[in-house]
């Protein structure tokens, strides 16, 4: 079995954000780490893969981690890695530097079928969002320009076999029910953070991680012109950024336990009862 877990190295979410003159999100502080939700998606994508072999499946297994960005982004492949993923690759190209979720999902469909054809990938899994854009496109982005079944926001994900071939099946949760949705493999998956509650690295792990090879791919590699992506192959443009107003109505209540009349006075006024 294949698993392709699709990662992305962001700004911390508890940083002050900030754009460059260009209008492009400010990258490469410090505090970037690999986006919180993507850490969900590659514990369910080692969790299928671990229960393959605990079914006895003895084929040949792997985990794979996947980013696009520039060559800070690495950082997020060494994470994945530390936590247990088998290999890591990572598109980096100058012409990328302003992609919006399309252009971005277009690039990671270019690399997934790189990398299906060197060997057959069963899975694709990706988190629910990424947490500096927040638009939750790309996952479903990423299966139709691949062609693949969409399996979306799931909080279970297995892989099993069936009379046509392994079949991927999945759990997800909505106002109303709970679906289980199955569809034939190859896949793509995304996941909520409800239910893969991530495995912490141990010190022997992220050791190993700082030695394991990293498979560096161009757009050239993936035989994707220049103008397909970046602001080039953008459908949305950032036209002006502006600091959050503060609220105007804004109450603060400080104190001890005289305050709390006041408080429940003003709850009441705002119709809290």
């Amino acid at each position: 079995m294949r698993v392709v877990v699709c990662v992305k190295h962001v700004p911390d979410i508890q940083s002050p954000r900030a754009f460059r003159e260009d209008r492009l999100l400010a990258r490469g502080g410090d505090d970037d780490t690999l986006n919180e939700l993507d850490e969900d998606a590659l514990e369910a994508g080692l969790r299928t893969v671990e229960a393959a072999r605990a079914a006895g499946d003895e084929g040949e297994h792997e985990v794979t981690v996947l980013t696009v960005g520039p060559a800070h982004a690495v950082e997020a492949l060494r994470r994945g890695l530390a936590m247990g993923a088998t290999s890591a690759v990572h598109v980096t190209d100058e012409a990328i530097a302003g992609s919006d979720a399309l252009a971005t999902a277009r690039v990671l469909a270019a690399a997934v079928a790189h990398l299906h054809a060197e060997r057959p990938v069963d899975l694709v899994v990706a988190g629910m969002a990424a947490l500096d854009g927040l638009t939750s496109l790309v996952p479903a982005a990423l299966a139709e320009l691949l062609g693949w079944p969409q399996l979306t926001l799931a909080d279970e994900v297995a892989v099993e076999a069936g009379e046509g071939g392994p079949l991927v099946r999945v759990r997800r949760e909505t106002s109303t029910q709970v679906e289980v949705l199955t569809a034939p493999a190859p896949a793509v998956v995304s996941v909520t953070d409800q239910a893969f509650r991530a495995r912490f690295p141990d010190f022997k792990g992220i050791l190993a991680a700082r030695k394991k090879p990293v498979t560096a791919l161009t757009l050239a590699d993936l035989g994707l012109e220049p103008t397909a992506v970046g602001l080039a192959g953008s459908t949305t443009r950032i036209t002006e950024a502006a600091p959050r107003p503060e609220r105007p109505d804004r109450v603060i209540v400080t104190g001890g336990a005289e305050t709390v009349p006041a408080l429940v006075d003003y709850l009441a006024q705002k119709g809290f009862q």
